[in-house]
């Protein structure tokens, strides 16, 4: 490992798999380019890869508004956050329909 270079993992999920892959990273790679290097498109081909290009981020629960942008420090655990299927407030009002009704 160069003097310049450590460890980040790339996180990505779907229901029935996850997978969490460590990637070599230097001092100003950002989360963008270290979701890149983690090649999930070839761990998930079932999800398109542009899903990785666009995927909303963030480290270790917290969103990044810049993914493009915001450097890494080692031990950083990189989410790649899945498009919602539903808006929440349109399943709340569902939910709170169906607790009406019945």
């Amino acid at each position: 490992m160069a003097a310049d270079a450590f460890t980040v993992e790339v996180a990505f999920a779907l229901p029935h798999k996850q997978r969490l892959v460590a990637v070599e990273v230097h001092k100003d790679t950002t989360a963008r380019q270290a979701v890149a290097l983690a090649n999930l498109s070839s761990l998930f081909p079932e999800i398109p890869s542009t899903t990785f290009e666009q995927a909303p981020l963030g480290i270790f629960g917290k969103a990044l508004r810049h993914p493009e942008s915001t450097t890494l420090r080692a031990g950083d655990r990189i989410e790649v956050y899945r498009p919602l299927q539903i808006d929440p407030k349109a399943a709340r009002l569902e939910r709170a329909k169906r607790q009406a009704s019945g």
